[in-house]
C-alpha cells in the first residue's frame, strides 16, 4: 500500500527527471547515450510506481519509456505523472479507509447477529469486494547491471567530476564568481540524478549532502571559505574512488571515510545561519540568471548536438588510424608502380590524383579525430599544484598558455606522469620559501607556467617556475661523487643540467614523501624518449629553471626525406632538416685529424657519414659527390652525409618490434612507396652517439 514516504520518493525522482529535461536530457556531450539513460530511469520509474500501488503512473511511466517521444510529449508526460501520484495518493488512500470503515461495520453487525465467526465471515466478504489493487509494472532487470548503463554514467560523472574540480579551483580564487558556483551545483545535481535510477546509494548520498551545501551558497546563506573548498574537493576523491570501483566489477559499496565525509558536510550545513557571503555573491545568487529558465524559454541545442557529435571508442579509433594508414601504404604503392607509369593513359592519371587526393584528405581528418587539447592536462595538474603547495606551506601560482593547442591523445595520456614529477620537483625543490623569496626580493607567492606551442612540426611543452634554478656546481659535484662524471671532464652547461636526469640522482639534502630520491626526472627522461621526443633545459640561479619538452604532434604518421646508402633507404624527419647541399672541396675541413667538419654559411658544423654509423657500403666515400643534410636536434647543428635524395614522403611509423629491440639512431621503419622498407631515423639519437664516441 502506498505511503508518504514512496509517494515523497515518486515525486523527487519525477522533479529530478524534469529538471534533467528543462536544462536538455543531451547533457554536456553524449547526447544518444543521456536520452537512452533519460528512458531507462522512465522505465525504472515505472516499476518503482507499480510496486508502490500507483497503477496509472506506472502505466504512463511505462508508455514514456517505449519508443522516441518527442520534446513537448516528454514534458506533458511528466506533468501527467505529477497528477497520476497525486491523484493514486488520494484514491488508495480513500479506498483504503472505505475497507476499513466497511470491514469495522460488517464486524459490529456479525458480532451482534451470529458471534465472531460471522465477523470474520463479514470482513472477509469486504475484503473481497473491495476495489482491486492497481496492475504492477512488469518486473525489470535493476538497471545497475545493464553493462553499457554503467559504463555510460562512469563516462559522463568522470567528465563532470573534472569540470566540478576546475571550478572549485576557479571559486577559490573568486569566491564571488557565482557562475561557477552554479556550475558546481549543476555537476552535482547531474551526478546525483544518474546515480538515482542505477541506485549507487552511496554516491547518491555525497553527492545530495553537496548538493544542499551549495545550494545554501547560491542563496547567500553560506559562505565560500577554505573548508567549502576542502570538503567540495574531497568530495570529488570520493566520487572519483567509488566510480573507479565501479568500473572495476565491485559494485558501488561505502568507502572508507563516507560517514566522516557526510558529517564534514552537514557541519557546513549546520553552521550556515547568519554567515554572509560577499555583496557581489548575494547580488548575483538572488538574479533570475540563477534559477533553471521556464521551459518554453529553453533553446534546446540536443536535436543539433545529435546531429553534430558522437562518443567513439577509442579501440575502434585507433583501428581506423591503423587501417587508414594502410590505404595511405596501398595508395603509394600504386602510384610508384611502374605498370601504371608506363600505361600512357591520361585518364588513369586523372583518377590515380583524384584517389591521392582523398586519400589525403581520408588521412588528415582520421588524425585530427585523435587530437585533444592540451588544456585537459594542464586542468588536472592545477588540482596537484594547489595540494602539493598546500602541504609544504608555499604560495604557489598556476598560470597556463596554449590550452587549445592540439597533440595526440596517446601522447597527452602518456605525458601525464612526467607533468606530475616536474611538478612535484619544481615545488618541493625550485621554488622557496615565502621568507626566502621576500628575503631575494621576490614576491611571497611563486609562478609554475605551463605552456604549448608549435614549433618546426613539432609541440613544445614548456614547463617553467620562478624560482632558485639549478646550482651547476653542485650538480657536478654530486656527479663526479657519484661517479656520474670523471675528474677534469669539460661539461657544458646543458650537459650538466642533463645530469639531473640520470637514475637515481639527486642533490636534494632531505627526502621527502614528494621528491628527493632520485627518481622523477629519469622517469620523465625515459617517458619522453618513449614518445621520440626530446628534453631541453635551461636555467639562470635564483630566477628561476624551465623544461623544454620537444615532442612529435603524432605517432602514427611522419613527414621525411627518403635518402639512400646504396642500395637501402632511410627516412630522415622533415621537423629536424634545415638545408641541404653538395660540398665544395674548400668546404669540407678536419680539425685535429679527429673532427670531419664543413663549412656552412660562415659556420663550421660537424659532418656525420651515415653508412659508418650503420656499417654500410656507399656508393661514394667522396663528401663532394655525396649529400649533405643540415640536420638540427636540441638546437645543435650537425650535417648527415648520405649518397644521394631519393624524395619526400609522408609515411605510417611502423614499430620493429620485440626481436629488434631498441637501436640508437632508429625510430622505427616504413613501407615505401617502391615497396621497400626504409628506417626512419632518430636525429637526436644519431647525434648523441656520434658526440659521445
Amino acid at each position: 500500500m502506498p505511503n508518504q514516504e514512496k509517494e515523497s520518493d515518486l515525486r523527487e525522482r519525477i522533479d529530478d527527471l524534469s529538471t534533467r529535461l528543462l536544462i536538455g536530457v543531451s547533457g554536456p556531450r553524449s547526447p544518444g547515450g543521456s536520452l537512452k539513460r533519460f528512458k531507462a530511469a522512465l522505465a525504472d520509474l515505472a516499476r518503482q510506481a507499480g510496486d508502490a500501488g500507483y497503477g496509472e503512473a506506472a502505466r504512463i511511466a511505462q508508455e514514456l519509456s517505449a519508443g522516441r517521444p518527442a520534446m513537448s510529449r516528454l514534458q506533458e508526460g511528466l506533468v501527467r505523472l505529477q497528477q497520476a501520484v497525486s491523484e493514486g495518493a488520494v484514491a488508495v488512500q480513500a479506498a483504503a479507509a472505505a475497507e476499513v470503515e466497511t470491514a469495522g461495520e460488517a464486524a459490529v453487525q456479525g458480532s451482534e447477529q451470529t458471534g465472531t465467526a460471522a465477523a470474520a465471515a463479514a470482513a472477509g466478504a469486504a475484503a473481497s469486494a473491495a476495489p482491486p489493487a492497481p496492475a504492477r509494472a512488469p518486473a525489470a532487470r535493476p538497471l545497475a547491471e545493464d553493462p553499457e548503463l554503467v559504463a555510460d554514467f562512469i563516462l559522463e560523472s568522470r567528465e563532470h567530476l573534472t569540470s566540478i574540480e576546475q571550478q572549485f579551483l576557479v571559486v577559490e580564487r573568486d569566491p564571488a564568481n557565482m557562475e561557477a558556483i552554479h556550475s558546481i551545483f549543476r555537476g552535482f545535481h547531474t551526478i546525483k540524478g544518474l546515480v538515482g535510477f542505477l541506485e549507487f546509494k552511496p554516491i547518491h548520498e555525497v553527492a545530495h549532502e553537496m548538493e544542499t551545501a551549495l545550494n545554501l551558497v547560491r542563496e547567500g546563506k553560506l559562505a565560500i571559505t577554505r573548508a567549502v573548498i576542502d570538503v567540495g574537493l574531497a568530495c570529488v576523491d570520493y566520487l572519483a574512488r567509488s566510480i573507479t570501483g565501479v568500473e572495476s566489477g565491485a559494485g558501488c559499496e561505502r568507502l572508507s571515510g563516507h560517514d566522516q565525509l557526510l558529517e564534514r558536510i552537514r557541519s557546513l550545513i549546520r553552521e550556515e545561519p547568519g554567515v554572509p557571503v560577499t555583496e557581489p555573491a548575494v547580488r548575483a545568487a538572488t538574479e533570475p540568471e540563477s534559477e533553471v529558465p521556464p521551459a518554453d524559454d529553453v533553446k534546446r541545442p540536443a536535436a543539433a548536438a545529435e546531429s553534430s557529435s558522437v562518443r567513439v571508442d577509442t579501440a575502434k579509433l585507433d583501428y581506423l588510424v591503423d587501417m587508414v594508414g594502410e590505404m595511405v601504404i596501398a595508395q603509394s604503392l600504386m602510384r610508384h608502380n611502374e605498370a601504371f607509369s608506363a600505361a600512357g593513359d591520361p585518364r588513369l592519371h586523372r583518377n590515380l590524383s583524384q584517389l591521392t587526393r582523398i586519400t589525403g584528405e581520408v588521412q588528415r581528418t582520421a588524425m585530427a579525430m585523435r587530437m585533444v587539447p592540451i588544456g585537459l592536462l594542464f586542468n588536472r595538474t592545477a588540482r596537484q599544484i594547489r595540494d602539493l603547495s598546500r602541504k609544504v606551506g608555499k604560495q604557489v601560482e598556476l598560470v597556463t598558455h596554449g590550452e587549445d593547442t592540439q597533440l595526440d591523445k596517446t601522447i597527452a595520456e602518456e605525458l601525464a606522469d612526467p607533468l606530475v614529477h616536474m611538478v612535484r620537483n619544481a615545488i618541493d625543490h625550485g621554488i622557496e620559501s615565502p621568507d626566502e623569496r621576500q628575503a631575494a626580493g621576490k614576491t611571497a607567492e611563486a609562478k609554475i607556467t605551463l605552456a604549448a606551442y608549435h614549433r618546426a612540426g613539432q609541440i613544445v611543452i614548456e614547463v617553467s617556475d620562478d624560482g632558485r634554478g639549478l646550482d651547476s656546481r653542485k650538480i657536478l659535484a654530486k656527479a663526479r661523487q657519484k661517479a656520474l662524471v670523471e675528474d677534469g671532464a669539460h661539461l657544458s652547461e646543458g650537459d650538466i643540467f642533463r645530469l639531473i636526469m640520470e637514475p637515481g640522482f639527486s642533490t636534494a639534502e632531505l627526502v621527502t614523501d614528494i621528491s628527493g630520491r632520485g627518481v622523477g626526472m629519469d622517469v620523465v627522461r625515459r617517458q619522453v624518449e618513449k614518445l621520440r621526443g626530446r628534453i631541453e633545459i635551461r636555467s639562470r640561479t635564483g630566477e628561476g629553471t624551465a623544461f623544454l619538452l620537444k615532442l612529435p604532434l603524432t605517432l602514427a604518421i611522419i613527414d621525411g626525406l627518403v635518402v639512400a646508402i646504396g642500395p637501402h633507404r632511410y627516412i630522415v624527419p622533415l621537423f629536424a632538416v634545415r638545408e641541404m647541399f653538395r660540398p665544395a672541396a674548400e668546404s669540407i675541413f678536419t680539425v685535429q685529424n679527429r673532427q670531419e667538419m664543413a663549412m656552412v654559411r660562415g659556420r663550421l658544423l660537424p659532418v656525420l657519414r651515415l653508412y659508418k654509423r650503420f656499417g654500410l657500403v656507399p656508393r661514394t666515400e667522396d663528401p663532394c659527390q655525396a649529400l649533405l643534410i643540415v640536420a638540427e636536434t636540441e638546437g645543435q647543428p650537425f650535417c648527415l652525409m648520405v649518397d644521394d635524395l631519393v624524395g619526400k614522403q609522408e609515411v605510417v611509423i611502423k614499430s620493429l618490434g620485440e626481436g629488434v629491440g631498441k637501436v640508437r639512431g632508429v625510430a622505427g621503419g616504413a613501407i615505401l612507396g617502391d615497396g621497400r622498407v626504409g628506417l626512419i631515423l632518430d636525429v637526436g639519437g644519431l647525434w648523441g652517439a656520434h658526440a659521445n664516441a
